[in-house]
């Protein structure tokens, strides 16, 4: 399960809109929560109660802080709402979704950057509803909903109302039309309809106290008449919400064909950002859906931040940067860098009104900081940024939050000892000290750099000595070997620590299973013998587990690039599809579609060091749309190989780069720098199907080794 969403959704807009049925995963679904194993069915068939909005996409064991403001049509009385109907000819595509319910409506949403737009079509019947529930949020499942703090209703006749619900500590408002001329609209509580009233207003709202509240608009249908919901959204009051829906859906006309054209337009401009040649129908499908994953999240609402009073950029579900650094940062920072250093200066503006730079930031006051996660991500996309030259941020100011951040939480105690438990964080810290004192560096600041330098120097106090490996300690979402081949910025002191070359690549190929037997998969309700049983097999966990995503290309240190060239091709033959399970995992919020994309491409970035690996592409031509023009990977000697399907060759094999050429000259290196990247050029690889010697004498740069950092590596 990838714990996606069929819903519509906008290029990193800020709204979703999907059929809601309060299961697990993203409220659209029909599974109960599950962290192991096969997950358990909730009920027998998908079913919605109606349609929410703000859904997650791919993360793991979120329930709360999604699936708010729930619209219903309906021919049953209000009595009824809570129902679930199953839903029947869904249609998926980018910007739109729809379905029928079992009582006969057609259900159709699409959205704009900051709206949703609902359109209706009813069967013929006395007395329709369109019941909005502003009391709806998170998944129905246990400690899975979200209950507003407070909340305020206002029903302003003629087919408007508008209302703010307080969830998390966040005000979100929602200015609602609703295009049914002669119909009825009142608001309701609990189900019943507050006659003659024309606004509520609820504080202190707990669990065990809440009822449901909301607006009804309730009319004669003829069969097959449309009526048409427009909602308008803003974390900064109904006045904005009005605002932000007149200026994409203008004033009270019909707007849903408009506001769809608009959003797939968006999607196919993203879109083409990235063009792929060859292939087979498939692989281009599962390719397209990987690239449309990753730009999904980060969710912005540009001007919309409820906290910092002032306009500009602000991204309100980051969730979370252990996800989504590796892989999905460099991707939009490649193709969309606008969006990149938008998503940097909101986070900058989050770490100087919270104190810190967040793990995690979602619709919710105190940034749910994820602190076991990880510590300092966000330093490595500002090195990469600043390295890149990238304008439209105070380098002086973010440095000085990047030093601040290094000190808190766990940083007091890696400042102190030069060492921390969890012993991953010993590694983030340290690498953060290092990205930071790329920064102070190029600002001049030459004191400063030394000192962090030097701290960063202080990564392997995490490791063993004797074993090669990190020490023992508490480690989060898998072992001290998924976390032990972490790409650092002095990896040629990592394979000596290890022993060498030769040790090193023997433990990466025990990690990986060469010549060990398939590790059998748990299944539904595994007993925890089972689950403990496979952890200590020390097995790579799947692309889907954060650490493992980048310990293939770990072998291109270690002077065999036809290592990854392996892994990799098996993960992108075997792993993915186009049908259910077509994901080996949770997407993650975008994590690990960008990894298919990286890997398809042939390229790996390698957040926080200006750097990207180069393996053998899966398709025969790629472009990318870079902010200096085109990068392009062709090939020659490439071999077509369908995806891992029944009924094709159920082994096809891998295939190795013998020699390349960047921009026609000879490349010896398995390696380019970032700003090779992204200024454009064209990057030749010549292919085969057995190793060659290419890439296993100049090895990607490590601190230690400056020797590495070539001409041709730059």
């Amino acid at each position: 399960m990838g714990n996606t969403h069929p819903g519509a959704t906008s290029p990193l807009g800020m709204v979703s809109a999907c059929a809601y049925s309060g299961a697990y995963p993203t409220g659209y679904g029909r599974y109960a929560k599950n962290t192991e194993g096969v997950p358990e069915e909730m009920f027998e068939q998908l079913q919605a109660s109606g349609f929410t909005h703000f859904q997650q996409s791919g993360t793991g064991a979120i329930r709360k802080y999604y699936n708010y403001v729930r619209v219903t049509p309906m021919v049953q009385p209000l009595d009824d709402l809570g129902e679930a109907w199953p839903l029947r000819d869904e249609v998926a595509e980018a910007g739109y979704y729809a379905a029928t319910l079992d009582t006969g409506i057609r259900c159709e949403l699409t959205v704009g950057t900051k709206v949703a737009v609902h359109r209706y079509t009813f069967p013929e019947h006395g007395s329709a509803r369109v019941v909005v529930d502003m009391s709806c949020g998170g998944l129905a499942i246990e400690l899975g909903r979200t209950v507003p703090l407070r909340a305020q209703v206002q029903s302003m006749g003629h087919g408007r109302a508008q209302g703010t619900v307080w969830m998390e500590g966040v005000p979100l408002s929602v200015y609602v039309e609703v295009d049914s001329p002669g119909w009825r609209q009142m608001l309701w509580y609990d189900r019943r309809l507050v006659d003659g009233g024309t606004r509520l207003d609820f504080d202190s709202i707990r669990h065990t106290t809440l009822r449901p509240f909301g607006m009804l608009f309730m009319g004669p249908t003829t069969a097959g008449q449309t009526i048409e919901v427009r909602l308008g959204f803003s974390l900064r009051g109904c006045d904005q919400a009005r605002q932000n829906l007149e200026r994409e859906c203008g004033h009270g006309q019909p707007a849903f064909d408009p506001v769809k054209s608009g959003t797939q337009a968006r999607w196919s401009e993203h879109l083409d950002r990235v063009q792929v040649e060859g292939g087979t129908p498939a692989r281009r499908g599962v390719f397209a859906t990987a690239l449309y994953h990753s730009l999904i999240k980060p969710c912005f609402a540009d001007d919309e931040s409820p906290f910092w009073p002032t306009p500009g950029p602000y991204a309100f579900d980051v969730c979370t940067m252990w996800d989504i650094y590796k892989t999905q940062l460099p991707l939009l920072a490649a193709i969309v860098p606008d969006r990149a250093v938008a998503l940097l200066e909101s986070l900058i503006r989050v770490c100087e009104e919270e104190g810190n730079f967040p793990i995690g930031y979602r619709m919710a006051r105190g940034a749910d900081r994820f602190f076991r996660q990880a510590s300092a991500l966000v330093h490595t996309a500002l090195a990469d940024a600043h390295a890149l030259g990238r304008a439209g941020l105070d380098w002086n100011w973010a440095l000085v939050h990047m030093v601040d951040d290094l000190r808190r939480m766990y940083g007091e105690d890696f400042w102190e000892h030069g060492v921390v438990h969890p012993i991953t964080h010993t590694l983030d810290l340290a690498y953060g000290h290092h990205c930071t004192a790329q920064v102070a560096r190029a600002l001049n600041d030459v004191g400063l750099a030394d000192d962090l330098e030097n701290r960063g120097r202080q990564w392997s106090n995490a490791f063993d000595p004797e074993t090669g490996l990190l020490r023992d300690s508490e480690f989060y979402e898998g072992g001290k070997w998924n976390y032990s081949f972490r790409l650092l910025h002095d990896m040629a002191a990592r394979i000596a620590l290890a022993g060498g070359d030769r040790a090193f690549v023997g433990k990466l190929d025990r990690f990986f299973g060469f010549g060990a037997a398939p590790v059998k998969q748990p299944g539904r309700r595994p007993q925890p013998e089972e689950m403990a049983a496979g952890y200590a097999l020390n097995r790579f966990e799947g692309l889907n587990n954060e650490p493992d995503m980048e310990a293939p290309w770990a072998y291109h240190y270690a002077g065999r690039p036809d290592r990854t060239a392996e892994i990799v091709h098996a993960a992108l033959t075997w792993q993915f599809g186009t049908g259910p399970g077509g994901l080996p995992g949770n997407d993650d919020s975008g994590g690990l579609s960008s990894w298919y994309v990286w890997a398809s491409l042939g390229l790996f970035p390698v957040a926080g060091q200006n750097l990207f690996l180069v393996n053998a592409p899966a398709f025969g031509r790629a472009a990318i749309r870079v902010g200096g023009g085109e990068f392009v990977i062709e090939t020659s000697g490439h071999r077509e190989t369908p995806i891992g399907v029944d009924g094709v060759d159920r082994d096809p094999p891998a295939q190795y780069v013998q020699s390349a050429t960047l921009n026609g000259k000879p490349l010896h290196a398995a390696h380019l720098s970032a700003a090779a990247v992204h200024r454009g050029g064209v990057l030749h690889l010549r292919l085969g199907p057995e190793p060659s010697s290419w890439g296993r004498e100049v090895r990607p740069p490590s601190l230690s080794d400056q020797s590495a950092t070539s001409e041709e590596a730059r």
